[in-house]
């Protein structure tokens, strides 16, 4: 009785563990991914504009994801700042988007343009919980 009851303890753990690592996997697949640049233009309006034409390569590319640009308003020293937020459905959705957007011609032209009226101050990728 004590071997058996051993070996179910151990199958329960094993199992349980099993369960974990998979909730753990399908997590990860399916956490929303934000990657948030904060940059320093002189114009942010300019800049807004320039995000629409990346947006709209994005969507040529069927890149999924949500595009924002923010201002801060009521932020201390940090007020005025721009922020351009990313929204991806998941990791796996952001590394295929890179890959896509490496690869496009198109983009890296963009890039350069946009380069004129930014610089990047972070970048930064969040995962939510």
């Amino acid at each position: 009785m004590r071997n058996g009851t051993t070996r179910n303890i151990v199958m329960a753990v094993v199992i349980c563990l099993l369960v974990c690592a998979a909730s753990s996997a399908a997590f990860a697949q399916k956490g929303t991914v934000l990657r948030v640049v904060v940059v320093k233009t002189e114009n942010p309006a300019a800049y807004a504009q320039e995000i629409e034409k990346g947006r709209q390569i994005m969507k040529g590319l069927g890149i999924a994801a949500t595009i924002r640009v923010w201002q801060a308003r009521f932020a201390g020293p940090d007020a005025g700042a721009v922020v351009a937020s990313i929204e991806y459905p998941s990791m796996t959705a952001l590394a295929e988007a890179d890959a896509k957007l490496n690869a496009s011609s198109d983009y890296q032209a963009w890039i350069k343009n946009l380069d004129k009226v930014r610089k990047i101050v972070s970048d930064s990728i969040y995962t939510e919980w």
